[in-house]
Order: C-alpha cells, then sequence, then structure tokens
C-alpha cells in the first residue's frame, strides 16, 4: 500500500469511528431516553422476555448468520475499496444460510420456552415478529457488506440511524396507545420497523444493485477460463470465522442464555435494565472503535508478508493504533475502578424506578464497573486478531473458544449457586472469560509483531499508565471511599450527598491533570500521528 493510500486509509477510518461514536450516541440516546419511559409502562416480566429472550433470539440468527462473512469479506483485498462479482456472491451467504437459521432458531426458541413465558399475551405473534424482523436484516446484509467494503460509513450512519429511530417511535406509539395487552407486539414492532428501514434505505443507496442469488464469474485460471460461483480461498476464510462465530456467540451471550433460562422473568426485567445501563459507554463507545479498528487492521495488515518497506511502515502505524487505543482504555480501567464504587449507589438511587431496586439490577450495574473495559481490551484485541490469522490460527482459536466455553460454564456455576452471588455471577464469569479471550488475543498480536520483525512495534509498558498516575488514581480511591463511609448516613440525594460528590469531582480533576502532566509526550506523538494522516 502506498504512503498516500495509507494515509487516506487512515484518515477515513478515523473519520469512520466519529461518524459510528455519533451513530451510536444518537441511536443510545433514544434507546436510553425509550427504556427510560418503558420500565415505566410495563412490568419487570414484559421487560425481560423483550429485552432479554428476544434480543437473545435476535442476536443469535443475525450472528450466526452473517458474522463470519463481513469479517472475511472485510479482508478481501488489503487496501482495496472496490467491490467485486466475486465479493457479491459471497455477501449473499448470510441471507441463503439466514433462511434455515431463522426457521430452526425461531421453532427452538418457542419449543424451549416455558409456561410461565409463553402464557404471556401475544407472546407467539411476537416471537414470530422478531423472526421477520431478523430476516429483514439479513435481506439487507450483502449491501450492508459493500458499504462497510468500500467504507461508505455515511450510508450506514443515515440508514441506522433512521432505523433506530423508527424502531423507538413505533415502539413507544404502540405502548402509549394501545391496550397493555399488547406490550410485547410493541417491541416487536419496533424491531421490525428496523429491519424493514435498514432493508429499504440500503435497497434506495443501490437502487438496482441488489440481487439475491449468486452468479458464475468468469476467472483466469492457468491460461483457462473458467465459471465459478465462489472464490475458494474466501469462502474458506468465511467458513472458518462462520464456525468460530458459534462459540463466539455463546461466549459473549451466554450470561443471557442462563439468565433465560435459570432466572424468573421478574429477575431478567433487571438484568436487562442493569445491562441496558451497564453497556451504554461499551456500545456509545467501544464498538464503533472495535468495528473502525477492524476495518483499519484488515485494510492496513495482511496475512501474507509484504515488501519490506511497506510491511515496517504498517505495522508501525498498526502498533501505534492498537498501543493507543490499550493505553486509552487502561485509563477508562483506572477511572472507573477508582471512582464508580463509592459513587454507584446515589446514581442507582437517582436513575433507577423503585421497582427495580428490589431486583439483580443493582448487584449487576456493580459487576459493569468490570466489565465494561474488559469488553474494551477484548474487543479491541480480537479485532487484530480477526484481522490478520489464517485459517490455521482461526482452526486453533475455534478449539481454545471449547475450552473457554467449558470454563465459562463451569464459572457461571461456581459463582451463581456456590459463591451464592446470584445473577451477577453470570457478569463476572462473563469478566474471567473476556479476560481470557484478550490474554489469548494478546499472546497472538505479540507473537503476530515478533514474527514480521517489528517486536518493539508493540509491548505491554507502551499500553499501562505510568506510576505517577496509578498513584494519583490510589489516592483518588482511597479519598474517596473514606468520604462514603463518613457520608454513609446521609440521604442519597444530591444534596445530601453534596460534600461527597465534590470530593470526587477534585479527584477527577485531580487524576485528569496528573494524566496531562506525566504523560504529554505520549500525547504529542499520537496527536502527530493523528495529524499526519
Amino acid at each position: 500500500m502506498s504512503t498516500r493510500a495509507e494515509s487516506s486509509l487512515i484518515s477515513t477510518s478515523l473519520a469512520s469511528a466519529s461518524s459510528l461514536v455519533l451513530l451510536q450516541l444518537v441511536s443510545r440516546v433514544f434507546t436510553f431516553v425509550l427504556n427510560q419511559l418503558l420500565v415505566r409502562l410495563v412490568s419487570p416480566q414484559v421487560f425481560g422476555t423483550a429485552a432479554i429472550q428476544f434480543e437473545l433470539l435476535l442476536s443469535t440468527i443475525l450472528f450466526l448468520s452473517r458474522e463470519g462473512t463481513r469479517n472475511a469479506l472485510l479482508r478481501a483485498g488489503k487496501g482495496i475499496l472496490t467491490w467485486t462479482p466475486i465479493q457479491a456472491n459471497v455477501a449473499l451467504l448470510p441471507v441463503l444460510f439466514g433462511i434455515p437459521i431463522t426457521i430452526i432458531s425461531t421453532v427452538t426458541y418457542l419449543y424451549a420456552s416455558s409456561d410461565t413465558t409463553t402464557s404471556q399475551p401475544h407472546f407467539t405473534l411476537s416471537v414470530f415478529i422478531y423472526a421477520l424482523a431478523a430476516f429483514c436484516e439479513l435481506l439487507s446484509e450483502p449491501l450492508y457488506i459493500r458499504a462497510q467494503n468500500e467504507l461508505r460509513f455515511d450510508v450506514r450512519v443515515r440508514i441506522e440511524g433512521t432505523a433506530v429511530f423508527a424502531k423507538t417511535i413505533t415502539a413507544f406509539m404502540i405502548l402509549v396507545s394501545t391496550s397493555p395487552q399488547l406490550a410485547l407486539v410493541a417491541f416487536a414492532a419496533g424491531q421490525a420497523a428496523y429491519g424493514f428501514t435498514m432493508l429499504l434505505g440500503f435497497l434506495y443507496t443501490y437502487v438496482g444493485s441488489a440481487e439475491y442469488w449468486p452468479k458464475k464469474i468468469p476467472v483466469n485460471a492457468h491460461g483457462n477460463t473458467k465459471f465459478v460461483y465462489f472464490d475458494g480461498k474466501l469462502l474458506s476464510l468465511a467458513g472458518s470465522m462462520t464456525t468460530q462465530s458459534v462459540f463466539k456467540h455463546f461466549l459473549t451471550e451466554g450470561d443471557k442464555f442462563l439468565v433465560s433460562r435459570l432466572s424468573p422473568l421478574e429477575d431478567q426485567g433487571g438484568y436487562a435494565v442493569a445491562s441496558n445501563y451497564g453497556s451504554l459507554v461499551a456500545r456509545i463507545v467501544f464498538q464503533p472503535i472495535e468495528e473502525t479498528a477492524r476495518v483499519f487492521f484488515s485494510k492496513t495488515l495482511s496475512s501474507e508478508t509484504s515488501a519490506k518497506k511497506e510491511g515496517t511502515d504498517n505495522l508501525k502505524t498498526a502498533g501505534n493504533v492498537l498501543s493507543g487505543l490499550l493505553l486509552a482504555f487502561s485509563h477508562l480501567l483506572c477511572l472507573l475502578v477508582t471512582f464508580a464504587p463509592p459513587y454507584l449507589p446515589l446514581a442507582l438511587r437517582l436513575a433507577l424506578p423503585s421497582r427495580y431496586l428490589t431486583t439483580s439490577a443493582p448487584a449487576i450495574l456493580h459487576t459493569y464497573i468490570y466489565y465494561i473495559p474488559t469488553m474494551a481490551f477484548n474487543g479491541v484485541l480480537e479485532a487484530f486478531f480477526a484481522s490478520t490469522a489464517t485459517t490455521s490460527h482461526l482452526r486453533a482459536q475455534s478449539w481454545w473458544m471449547v475450552v473457554f466455553s467449558l470454563m465459562f460454564v463451569f464459572a457461571a456455576i461456581m459463582f451463581t449457586q456456590n459463591l451464592g452471588l446470584g445473577d451477577s455471577g453470570l457478569v463476572w464469569a462473563n469478566v474471567l472469560n473476556l479476560w481470557l479471550r484478550a490474554a489469548y488475543a494478546w499472546r497472538f498480536v505479540r507473537g503476530y509483531f515478533m514474527q514480521k520483525g517489528a517486536k518493539d512495534a508493540l509491548s505491554l509498558w507502551k499500553c499501562v499508565p505510568p506510576i505517577g498516575v496509578l498513584g494519583a488514581f490510589i489516592l483518588s480511591a482511597v479519598v474517596t471511599r473514606t468520604t462514603q463511609s463518613l457520608y454513609q448516613s446521609k440521604p442519597l440525594t444530591i444534596p445530601g450527598q453534596l460534600g461527597h460528590i465534590l470530593v470526587g469531582a477534585g479527584c477527577v480533576l485531580g487524576c485528569l491533570a496528573t494524566c496531562f502532566l506525566l504523560e504529554r509526550s505520549t500525547f504529542r506523538q499520537l496527536h502527530s500521528l493523528l495529524r499526519r494522516r
């Protein structure tokens, strides 16, 4: 890749990251406001069914149908932003495989649901609407993948933003204008509005380009022309990533699987509320960063050895970007562990409806203090892995995913049953699982840079704040926990906890000032890198 092309790719990636963050911010604000209203309009049982069980059905259909193909097509060409007929054929796989996956997942869910769940009004109708919504999204997938590969993030931001708005308005209007008996249908109709809007938006953008059956493509093989449907290497990569996505999906959504099977509907509602609150930052910031990192690393790096100078430059750039992200996440971990525990009780009292304070929601939100940065570390490291791993690496990781899955189940049982942590034990099991996956990906990343002769491009010490910064956070942790104990007898209101709040604000400013003073050189390097691009 030329320097100019590389610079263009980085600037495009940075622009896409900011656009996706803005998209997530707007969509999550809409969703957050909607959820704030919904938790007051519907019972915890209904909210748990929709936000845990129906969302789990939806994510199972979508993840298993499209995840492997998406990641494989991002690597179809290093730095290539064009769309070829062979890529278009592979992009149809989510639709073709999505049909049986949708049917099997829906029937399995209906068959496995408990009598308490299925006895809710219009339950079966709502399930079928969710399945239809999922398939509408899959119909838009080939065009979505094309927009991603062409780095047309403006298209995605516009269409997804409109779809989130349609989902929010549809669900809310049905809830406030009809009987509570239609609460589940309202959630389902909102998801259907999202799926239809996604499909119509991409059809309009790529008008006349949508085809849903692969075509034979002429290719030149050793001087002879033959007609094929798929590129063998690309298809093999997509197959490996799709197989791996089965384990990855279970590990990602394992807590919801277990909650939906083991917990009563009321606690599922509390778990759903906690998940929506706790993952707000992760979805607004970390999800766009992870997606953009996957695009950037896929287009910048290759599993094949490139030219010496070009390869060294690309590796240094990739190492700097990855180090910067991991360093930022290290600061986030310090910030959350230092300040969240002493101020979370007040935040919960102010934000959670009173009926959810007696559910598992408060305990689960405590665990999100550690779960959020863990998701960040794991997300960007696995993005690098998915962008650079060969088929043999993916096969080896799949075996380790099996091991991680068994360890997750064992940890979930230990934490929830033996240690008595309840539903929050599932989140702790997820934290352990994500750290194991992140450690595996880190080991691969370090090996990748060493194999390419750039072992200095990334090191653990580049990703950890200096001792002075860590000391400032430790001192702040002691001070804020001291004031928390002093204000323990005061009411959990802003006036009652004002002194505690002011101390926390002062400590936050002190930590930020320390970071700025001790890490100016790091900030300058990152700023210089971004300015050059």
